[in-house]
């Protein structure tokens, strides 16, 4: 178990370097923070920022901190970007922080004096640079940490890129055509397509090196292609380089990428063939004739091992399973077994991660551990549906707080021996009803969706009033808007007031018995109401 131990156990990973140091102090003229004490027994460690001696050292690593949520490695490099060479980026997600080694300690003292006068911003989130405690950045390079390596050397590749083109000297190796500096439009070409690929698989894989604002997509010489544009050329590159040539799925949809010739897209609408992230206001226009007859041709299982009878392009929303992404997938591993961290310990139930888990595949077996009951093993029915789990349930938040989802070196969980004391934390679901996707061919398959606020529910008792079931949701969190389906009632929209709200009347409310022999279903839509 020992080894599996991510957010809550012994072993950390990037974060190890901030353990071993005794304190980051704050920059001349940044806000000052509230300090913490390191708490070695919980691995909640907190960066503790002096209050009153607010100098450091120079140094030629950079402290950045107060970052947004969905920043990346390239947002990082960008900032560093007008003060010279780099040579290291260390990523601190889970901490909203981060740390930038440049080659020499003038381009670092620089870059701290520029934004100690001038704001920094990464992505619109107002941030504070100072330097580091840290002379060099130890960065682990064990397998478990390979993804944030190869991205954040693409990222620092692509910016010596910019810099030797732009005249700025550099590694030779990474030269960069002169024209191609400002280049932000990707051109992507799917090749041996057996599992459809969806305008949200592109977002989710390409927004991994930075800011993604556009993104079209377009069947050309009977080829899927897209047009991705980033919010800079570092990002762009960086994009280029990581995922040109890999396999979305095992041994098939390959990405082959290039520069578009555009500097710019135009995009009229946000739907599943377009997307425009800067503004959101557009219409979703027409649903054509070409995109109903894609989604039609879809009898695809994406739980299914075997090669589909026809390759299609129509939504099976981010069933893009083991594309964790950007680094070769044949090398990952496959177990179906997920380790599920910083969970409620007082509130978590076998019951409720079954509900959970299963929006995203058949669960088995679900261990909450006995002596650390804010982890759990849950084993699914396929490796491919425990890849869905991570890429939809990590860092979502339930029961308040942010959950971790890795896999585990476990390819199994083991039920307790006849006799051993368990108080019901393991439970075995191989025979249960409630199963989604045990059915071949199933809708389910087809409506596989990211947690979000509108929940669509089904099953529904005939002559059920509106009031019956926004009363029953409104225990959970606030409902926003609800709508019956026109055509059929049995079905309906919920929105609550948020997507934390709506996961957690998902866990209460699916399978909530409605009649006499009806039990309401439950998942997550990719509908507005």
């Amino acid at each position: 178990m020992d080894g599996d131990y991510l957010a809550s156990g012994t072993k950390r990973g990037s974060e190890e370097l901030m353990s071993h140091s005794p304190m980051v102090t704050n920059g001349t003229g940044m806000s000052p923070q509230h300090a913490h004490n390191s708490d070695i027994s919980n691995d909640a460690k907190k960066v503790k920022l002096d209050q009153t001696n607010n100098t450091n050292a120079p140094s030629r690593v950079i402290h950045i901190r107060s970052l947004p949520n969905d920043v990346a490695e390239t947002d990082i490099v960008q900032l560093g970007l007008p003060f010279g060479e780099m040579s290291k980026v260390l990523l601190l997600k889970q901490k909203n922080q981060a740390f930038l080694e440049f080659n020499d300690e003038g381009s670092a003292a620089n870059m701290v004096s520029y934004y100690q006068t001038t704001p920094s911003q990464v992505r619109l989130k107002p941030c504070y640079v100072q330097f580091s405690n840290h002379k060099e950045l130890s960065i682990k390079t064990d397998a478990s940490h390979a993804y944030q390596n190869a991205t954040a050397q693409a990222a620092l590749q692509a910016a010596q890129a910019v810099i030797h083109a732009r005249g700025g000297g550099g590694n030779s190796g990474a030269f960069l055509e002169s024209n191609e500096c400002n280049q932000t439009v990707l051109r992507v070409i799917v090749d041996n397509i057996l599992y459809p690929i969806t305008l949200d698989v592109l977002h989710s894989l390409f927004s991994r090196f930075g800011k993604v604002l556009k993104i079209i997509t377009f069947t050309k010489n009977n080829t899927y292609q897209a047009l991705i544009q980033f919010s800079d050329p570092i990002s762009a590159k960086a994009a280029k380089d990581s995922l040109d040539g890999q396999n979305v799925y095992n041994g098939c949809d390959t990405l082959k990428i290039d520069y578009s010739r555009l500097m710019n897209l135009n995009v009229k609408y946000n739907n599943d063939k377009s997307r425009d992230y800067t503004r959101p206001e557009l219409p979703t226009g027409e649903v054509t004739l070409e995109s109903t007859m894609q989604q039609s041709m879809l009898g695809v299982n994406p739980f299914s091992s075997a090669m589909p009878a026809m390759a299609g392009f129509g939504p099976i929303p981010g069933a893009y399973g083991a594309a964790r992404l950007g680094i070769p997938i044949q090398a990952q591993a496959g177990s179906p077994v997920l380790l599920v961290s910083n969970l409620d310990e007082q509130t978590v139930t076998p019951d409720a991660l079954f509900t959970l888990f299963g929006v995203y595949g058949d669960v088995h077996r679900v261990k909450i551990l006995f002596n650390k009951k804010d982890n759990a093993l849950i084993q699914m029915a396929e490796p491919s549906q425990a890849q869905l789990a991570i890429t939809f349930l990590d860092k979502v938040k339930v029961w308040g707080k942010t959950i971790r989802v890795a896999q585990s070196k476990h390819s199994v969980v083991q039920m307790p021996k006849e006799g051993q004391p368990d108080a019901g934390l393991t439970k075995d679901y191989v025979n249960s009803p409630l199963h989604r996707f045990k059915r071949p061919g199933s809708k389910n398959c087809q409506n596989i969706f990211p947690p979000s606020a509108v929940l669509h529910l089904s099953n529904i008792p005939k002559d059920t009033e509106e009031g019956e079931i926004t009363s029953k949701f409104a225990e959970h969190g606030a409902v926003k808007a609800f709508k019956f389906f026109p055509k059929d009632r049995k079905m309906a929209l919920i929105q609550m007031g948020s997507v934390d709200e709506a996961v957690m009347a998902l866990i209460a409310m699916h399978n909530y018995q409605m009649g006499e022999n009806s039990h309401l279903r439950v998942s997550f839509s990719k509908s507005t109401i």
